[in-house]
């Protein structure tokens, strides 16, 4: 990389204030994103197709016929994440997200713990998307061309494609996944339209009828957590703060568009694939793993063919959207001391950080390569990714938690206890639950396993919060040090 600058962050001397030395050598490129790009961004990152894709069948499996009432519960627990990361934006917007909001409540010691916690678990995470990248690629090339090319090599490809497009810089990468997002989500919209109109005489209110829940209230919840993860990517915009125009504003209109309009979304596509089965949940869990693909089919060919490219777009695209936003918070745990400096390199010409990209995706490929090369890439998602889930919805708990404390103790007079109490408490038991499911005892292999690599990242990532708090006692006064649209 020949436009590569190799300046990081300088180790402040006596007279130098650490922020300051910081902020003059790693700023990225300010206001370069407009709350569109934000927006489309944070809904590129979700990728409904994807997501909707790989994880409706077994919400369906859990709640039977009325399982778009489960992503509605989903879309308002979300929410309520929502108003909490919009409450923080507002008042002290930064590229370091999650970690800078909860380092600024509770301290340094738990900002570096939070930033490995959250880095692990976003990397274990995306590593699910690297995976089915090129297995569905595979797949495309298989059933249409019938060309046989190893999903393992085409993995590897599209990440080389992905990175190099990053590493361009926050506008073009961006707009790329904007453009992916609107042709996934224009297609899928299509795809509904279509299945409506074909089974226009079997439509009803039944998918909304609480009465029809299998096995009632628990039928719900047991199929809440994979709702959950179906809006993961929501918090995307938050990291692009110091790249937005009006980061206090946009940030909060892209998280909020981005739940309500793919909430919307996934609600249709939802009831369209439960009437296409003619309501019998069975018929659809035996389309696993793709059943919306499995309804396009019985159309036409032609829908079968957009549902697989629209998935592709969504899978690239949000490679794209999640390694801008995600590693932008390695980047800046880098660049404030509470991971090494180094990961807080950028670009020379577009200022973006390159060395944060190549750690996130770089690690990303080598764990799908250890844990998923002998795996179908479509089972390695759903482990993989729900591995990485459990240590992105801790983070999610801890940062509820920390909203009422950071206003009680940095701006008490705008503290409201509704917004910054009440809510962000709410919030805190809506993750809290899908989390004990996630974790609790009884669950078969390699799920059983999951709680206690779990704890070993957190134990491990108190350890090295312990040294790096001993070995600089400044450290406290770097975090959310540098505001995104401060000078």
């Amino acid at each position: 990389m020949a436009n590569v600058g190799m300046s990081g962050p300088v180790a402040p001397g006596p007279e130098t204030k650490p922020a300051a030395t910081a902020a003059q050598h790693t700023r990225l490129a300010r206001g370069v994103l407009s709350n569109v790009d934000i927006a489309t961004s944070t809904m590129a990152n979700i990728a409904p197709a994807m997501s909707f894709y790989f994880g409706f069948g077994l919400v369906a499996s859990t709640a039977g016929v009325p399982a778009p009432l489960t992503i509605i519960a989903a879309m308002v627990a979300i929410g309520l994440l929502g108003n909490t990361l919009t409450q923080f934006s507002r008042v002290h917007p930064s590229t370091g997200s999650f970690v800078t909001f909860i380092g600024k409540a509770f301290g340094p010691y738990l900002a570096v713990l939070m930033a490995l916690v959250l880095s692990a678990g976003y990397i274990t995470a995306v590593a699910s998307v690297v995976g089915i990248s090129g297995g569905w690629t595979s797949d495309i090339l298989r059933v249409y061309l019938h060309i046989h090319i190893p999903w393992q090599i085409l993995t590897f490809i599209l990440v080389a494609i992905a990175l190099a497009m990053i590493v361009r810089g926050a506008k073009v990468s961006t707009k790329a996944a904007a453009i992916f997002f609107s042709f996934e989500i224009g297609l899928m919209l299509i795809i509904a339209i279509a299945l409506l109109i074909k089974h226009g005489g079997s439509l009803n209110l039944h998918p909304f009828d609480p009465g029809r829940l299998s096995g009632g209230f628990s039928g719900l919840s047991l199929g809440f957590p994979l709702a959950i993860y179906m809006f993961i990517g929501w918090e995307n915009s938050a990291a692009l703060a110091e790249e937005c125009e009006d980061p206090r504003v946009g940030i909060g209109k892209a998280i909020l568009w981005s739940i309500l309009l793919l909430g919307g979304a996934y609600i249709l596509f939802a009831y369209t694939t439960v009437i296409s089965f003619g309501e019998h949940v069975g018929l659809l869990n035996a389309a696993q793993p793709v059943p919306f693909v499995a309804a396009a089919k019985t159309v036409s060919g032609l829908l079968a063919f957009l549902a697989y490219i629209a998935g592709f777009t969504s899978i690239f695209g949000t490679l794209i959207s999640a390694a801008n936003s995600q590693a932008r918070i390695i980047f800046n745990s880098g660049r404030e001391g509470l991971l090494p400096s180094w990961v807080a390199r950028v670009t020379t010409e577009t200022r973006t950080p390159y060395a944060a990209f190549i750690v996130y995706l770089g690690i990303a490929l080598g764990l799908t390569y250890i844990f998923g090369w002998s795996q179908p890439p479509v089972l390695y998602f759903g482990e993989i990714g729900t591995m990485g889930t459990i240590l992105v919805i801790v983070t999610y708990l801890m940062t509820n938690l920390a909203l009422p404390v950071y206003f009680r103790r940095h701006h008490p007079d705008l503290f409201n206890p509704i917004k910054h109490l009440l809510l962000p408490l709410l919030g805190a038991f809506a993750v809290g639950y899908p989390l004990y499911e996630l974790i609790k005892p009884g669950q078969p292999k390699p799920f059983s396993e999951y709680p206690l690599i779990a704890v070993g990242v957190i134990v491990a990532a108190g350890i090295w919060a312990a040294i790096v708090n001993a070995r600089d006692r400044t450290l406290g006064e770097r975090v959310g040090s540098i505001v995104a649209d401060a000078d």
